[in-house]
């Protein structure tokens, strides 16, 4: 797989197995090879020519159409899937992409660059659970400098850390692995350590300009947006794989995040929340994070990273301490919780937070509340706003919705405050831009 560094954020191309792909022929086939004509085979590996010179001149359009056109004629060859789900991720067409190396992985199930790929592209729907399956499914197939960002990116920014320390003190620690433990530093909140990790590799200048490029990196406005910046594409309007290329025997892909614990999902962004009744017996466990050793620096001096092109990075404005009143946060007022995901641990469920507020505001007003619950032998740890009558509770279920996301309303059983959160103090000082 190839693997260069992307501008700025210290990633690399991880999710991007192979820039200049090769087309992969000889992987054995679910259906005997003598059921495909000879002259669609040739067809097709015509088509898959076309399609990776299409690609390599950045008409990501033409090289879909190629090498969907290749799929159709010979839907048994991993290698024309890979080069279709290749075409979607520079095409911007995530939901397609998945579905594509879904399949790929069907056939080729130790190929982690495949997972990779597959991962990136769950990330980017927004199937953050999904993406950390994989992850965790393919971890011996990954390498932990790829690995460990890509858990970044799908909202485990703690065992991303952890990831990431333990091969940056590695005999095959190099640049790209610092960088990306700096980022996942900066993404998990620790930006002091995330600039002395990323001074290790650059001077004070350039550390100062990415700091303030990371700044803008851990603000994304939707789901696609990193991963949209790390591969230098434009999100298109995707209509999904079409069904007649899906490999036979594969379900097609689901398209929502929706938790395991969590009922179902609206059928329109503005359906009426569910008010659930039925509380499955939940068993409450002490929630926490498994503390993350700090990195070892490492002294012996190393080159500076080139900041390649293709990074693109809206520009930041300068930040500067000002007094600014503490948000109120709204106090309880009954007994009804709006419950917004279970989660693997406070860690992730404190990653969903911020993603929730970034989706619909109005929830900063509120305190998360959190419990960890053993449902069924599992572990989970739920993540709600709480302190409502049922109508009120309901309403914003609804507003949550509508701006798509998934909730549901529930009774309170032992949800308190979550540990991480810290109420602004009276008269704090915060960021502000200017």
């Amino acid at each position: 797989m190839t693997i260069r560094t992307i501008a700025g954020a210290g990633a690399t191309a991880l999710l991007l197995a192979g820039a200049a792909l090769t087309v992969t022929h000889g992987i054995a086939p679910a259906v005997a090879s003598g059921r495909v004509d000879p002259k669609l085979q040739k067809a097709a590996a015509d088509n898959a020519a076309r399609a990776q010179s299409e690609l390599s001149r950045k008409h990501w359009d033409k090289a879909i159409r190629l090498a969907e056109k290749a799929v159709a004629q010979d839907g048994q060859d991993s290698g024309y899937r890979a080069l279709l789900g290749n075409a979607y991720l520079r095409g911007g067409r995530f939901a397609s992409a998945e579905q594509a190396f879904a399949d790929v992985l069907t056939l080729r199930p130790e190929d982690g660059g495949v997972a990779l790929n597959l991962a990136l592209a769950r990330i980017a729907t927004g199937r953050w659970d999904a993406a950390r399956e994989t992850l965790d499914a393919h971890s011996a197939a990954i390498a932990p400098a790829d690995r460990g960002l890509a858990l970044a990116l799908a909202g485990d920014p703690a065992a991303a850390v952890e990831v990431l320390t333990a091969a940056a003190r590695g005999p095959a620690s190099d640049a790209k692995t610092r960088q990306n433990l700096a980022l996942a530093l900066a993404l998990s909140g620790r930006w002091a350590e995330a600039r002395a990790i990323a001074a290790m590799d650059m001077d004070a200048g350039a550390v100062d300009r990415r700091i303030e490029q990371w700044a803008a990196f851990a603000q994304p406005s939707s789901a696609a947006d990193q991963v949209s910046s790390l591969l230098g594409v434009t999100p298109a309007v995707d209509p999904g794989q079409p069904v007649a290329l899906a490999l036979a025997g594969t379900p097609a892909v689901a398209t929502a995040s929706v938790d395991a614990f969590m009922p179902g999902r609206a059928a329109a962004a503005v359906e009426s929340a569910v008010v659930s009744q039925e509380i499955p017996e939940a068993t409450p466990v002490a929630a926490g994070v498994a503390a993350v050793a700090p990195p070892v620096a490492v002294s012996v001096p190393i080159p500076m990273i080139a900041a390649p092109a293709a990074y693109k990075v809206a520009a930041v404005k300068r930040m500067v301490a000002t007094a600014r009143p503490a948000q109120a946060t709204v106090q309880a007022r009954g007994d009804w919780v709006v419950q917004l995901g279970a989660f693997r641990n406070a860690g992730v469920a404190k990653d969903g937070w911020s993603q929730a507020t970034r989706r619909l505001p109005a929830l900063a007003q509120h305190r998360p509340n959190g419990v960890s619950a053993s449902v069924k032998g599992a572990t989970f740890y739920r993540l709600s706003v709480g302190g409502f009558t049922r109508g009120d509770a309901v309403a914003l279920c609804r507003g949550y919705r509508a701006k798509g996301g998934v909730c549901f309303v529930r009774a309170t059983a032992g949800d308190q405050m979550a540990a991480w959160f810290r109420p602004p103090s009276k008269g704090a000082v915060q960021l502000a831009s200017r």
